[in-house]
């Protein structure tokens, strides 16, 4: 049976916040373990994303009854991805406000240096986010989109 309460906008929101607190946890399970200074470890967060918006993915479509739009499906993935990226880096800033030890660490062995700020960390990691929501919500769409689903034609 169809649950038409799910939209695209409250699933998107409900499996981006699963999303971000999934990611949170491995950035403090990488602070307790001293890992968190490492920038090439938080690529591991894309794989938590991806997760994160498949799920949010067939959870609209089994809500459907198996039958998904394909921009619905789509926009689930961006949604999931920009709140769960827009959340994590709010929990960034408060926990460099609580260990500034960290941004140290951080322009130390970063790219940009001392030029690296929480605001620009904090856009950084939003940018990262959205850039690979995007991504990996095009390719989850192949996966989950309708069977009978039909390109638009004469666009050529």
């Amino acid at each position: 049976m169809s649950d038409v309460r799910i939209t695209p906008e409250n699933n998107g929101v409900r499996y981006g916040l699963y999303t971000a607190a999934a990611m949170l946890i491995y950035f403090l399970i990488a602070t307790l373990l001293g890992y968190a200074d490492r920038i090439e470890l938080s690529y591991l967060n894309a794989l938590i994303l991806a997760v994160g918006i498949c799920a949010a993915i067939a959870r609209f479509k089994r809500a459907r009854d198996g039958r998904i739009a394909y921009l619905h499906g789509f926009g689930t993935g961006i949604l999931t991805a920009i709140v769960a990226s827009v959340a994590f880096g709010f929990c960034f800033i408060i926990y460099v406000i609580i260990n500034p030890n960290l941004m140290e660490q951080l322009r130390a062995s970063d790219l940009f240096g001392f030029d690296l700020s929480v605001t620009i960390a904090f856009l950084a990691i939003i940018l990262q986010g959205a850039m690979s929501g995007v991504i990996i919500s095009l390719i989850a769409m192949q996966y989950f989109k309708s069977p009978d689903h039909m390109p638009m034609e004469g666009v050529e």
